[in-house]
């Protein structure tokens, strides 16, 4: 299918597909005139990275881990998911520190707006 089909197939902009094939995280077929051809195993390969960039992994987790994702069970694919979940925690964890900060900078701001609609009375 074509770009704008593979686009309302999967969901995404045509824009977002041509990135994810200049990060490489996907290698379209082309048509004889140069025109991407998407064929369904790659818009359910689209599908799996829009739900992982949705998640918050940055695109340099996702183009590590993306190619053992649908890989045989293997040792090195055993080493590579350890690495990458180890990888992924630690991501995980700066996502809830930052949480953490945002939570007690909203509540910083709610005492203050508290405050200050007692002094406009």
């Amino acid at each position: 299918m074509k770009i704008s089909e593979a686009s309302r197939a999967s969901g995404v902009s045509a824009r977002s597909l041509r990135y994810y094939e200049d990060e490489g995280l996907i290698v379209p077929g082309r048509c004889g005139n140069g025109y991407r051809d998407y064929c369904r195993s790659t818009i359910d390969r689209v599908r799996v990275i829009r739900s992982l960039l949705e998640s918050g992994l940055p695109v340099r987790l996702i183009k590590e881990v993306l190619p053992h994702l649908t890989a045989g069970a293997d040792a090195d694919v055993e080493v590579v998911c350890a690495e990458f979940l180890q990888e992924v925690q630690r991501y995980r964890d700066r996502l809830a520190a930052r949480i953490v900060s945002l939570s007690d900078q909203r509540a910083a701001l709610d005492a203050y707006l508290r405050e200050a609609r007692r002094t406009d009375r």
